[in-house]
């Protein structure tokens, strides 16, 4: 096999152009697409087909609606098009370096997009230079940093906290100290108080993925303190909502009421996707206290909720928040709540839009499947659904994979005369 010469390139002279430039660095693909159309007679079934995006996303990317915010779907698109790197936040792709990518056939796709991740850490993300420590900043400076944290949440589609935890992490004490010690407006402070926030979110999920419950809990608290301090009421709510995540299992009823304070807090006037997310895990908390009709009515708020998206902008935290997310933390639910009939078909369904290389994610899906296929007396399935989880969750540098399928291959030890449940139980310990 040759290497890949995809037919949709842009040509040089569209790539120059200001309004093309403008568009990707802000990640508006609806706007690429359509130029790309326009001035270089490239069809949107073409884009779809080797962008891996479908057909109708495309084209309603086209009309403005939605944005692309997957890590992979943006190193897809840049491949397939030929953009740069540096145009749209990333380390220089390997055609730019070398006259083909040097991609096996059957090569592994989630240790190449791996790899990738780890280039762009190493090289760092080109135009996202930080401020300096000292002297007066300008207003524009926390929407910079903004952009810049965005641009490093991409690096958990495919990484898990064990990876990322300690480049977040930096990113947050950075800002700390900018606070610190630079000299800056009001408004401004208020606007670097917001970008804290979400980044000790941002790192204190990286270390509650990778087993750094302490810290996690830390970084929480202090995201919910600059929130507060900064008037973001949304910030505020989702910090609440991560502790209450990390109240369930000590404290469920504690857990159920923070949630329910994270909703109160965002408020009804909350952009769309974020009042989806704080009910969906308001919708969780209350699966795991064991409560089916509260349950029942946060996931039909959460999806009330993504009903309202409109073409206003949804904070870049939230943004992939979807139908088929929803889809996820209902299955999730259901098994919880023992419910497999409800559970098993909305799983099946959101997972057939998971790709491999979000492993750690799909894996837990996988493991939640797998226990609603246990509790519905279908012991083989479900030994293969764990054998698929577990290979997902080798290598991946998370905690909660493994630690969500540990009860499913304990109850799959019942059913080890059934081959499947040999196999996998056999390659878990191996």
């Amino acid at each position: 096999m040759t290497g890949y010469e995809p037919p949709t390139v842009l040509p040089p002279e569209l790539l120059k152009r200001p309004d093309l430039v403008a568009a990707l660095a802000e990640h508006d693909f609806g706007t690429v697409f359509v130029l790309a159309r326009a001035e270089a007679g490239i069809s949107y079934s073409a884009i779809a087909a080797e962008c891996g995006i479908k057909p109708e996303r495309v084209g309603t990317l086209a009309r403005g609606r939605g944005r692309i915010t997957s890590f992979e779907k943006i190193v897809r698109i840049a491949d397939a098009l030929r953009i740069p790197g540096h145009m749209v936040g990333l380390a220089a792709r390997p055609w730019e370096t070398t006259p083909e990518p040097a991609l096996r056939p059957g090569a592994d796709r989630r240790e190449f997009l791996k790899t990738t991740a780890a280039a762009s850490l190493a090289v760092g993300l080109p135009d996202l230079t930080r401020p300096t420590h000292t002297g007066r900043i300008g207003s524009d400076v926390p929407d910079r940093l903004r952009r810049r944290t965005a641009r490093l949440r991409r690096l958990d589609d495919v990484l898990g906290g064990g990876d990322t935890y300690r480049t977040y992490l930096g990113e947050y004490q950075d800002t700390r100290v900018l606070l610190r010690r630079a000299s800056y407006s009001e408004e401004t402070g208020r606007g670097l108080l917001s970008v804290l926030a979400e980044q000790a979110q941002q790192a204190g999920w990286a270390a509650f993925d990778g087993g750094r419950h302490a810290e996690a809990q830390g970084l929480y608290e202090a995201s919910h303190r600059a929130a507060v301090d900064a008037g973001d009421d949304q910030l505020a709510g989702n910090a609440l909502a991560h502790v209450a995540y990390q109240q369930l299992p000590r404290d469920r009823q504690a857990g159920v009421q923070t949630a329910a304070r994270s909703c109160a807090t965002a408020g009804p006037d909350a952009a769309p996707q974020v009042r989806a997310l704080l009910y969906e895990r308001l919708a969780w908390a209350h699966a795991v206290a064991g409560q089916a009709d509260e349950t029942e009515r946060a996931l039909s708020a959460a999806r009330d909720a993504l009903a309202d998206v409109d073409d206003a902008p949804q904070p870049d935290w939230a943004s992939w928040v979807d139908e088929t997310e929803l889809q996820i933390m209902s299955g999730r639910c259901w098994t919880v709540l023992r419910r497999p009939l409800r559970a098993v078909p909305v799983l099946e369904e959101a997972l057939a839009q998971y790709d491999d290389s979000h492993a750690r994610d799909k894996a837990l899906y996988l493991s939640w499947l797998a226990d609603s296929y246990l509790a519905a007396s279908e012991p083989e399935q479900a030994a293969v659904i764990a054998g698929r989880a577990l290979d997902l969750a080798t290598g991946v540098a998370s905690v909660r994979p493994r630690a969500q399928l540990e009860p499913v291959l304990q109850r799959l030890g019942e059913h080890r005369a059934l081959p499947a449940a040999a196999d996998v139980l056999e390659r878990a310990c191996g």
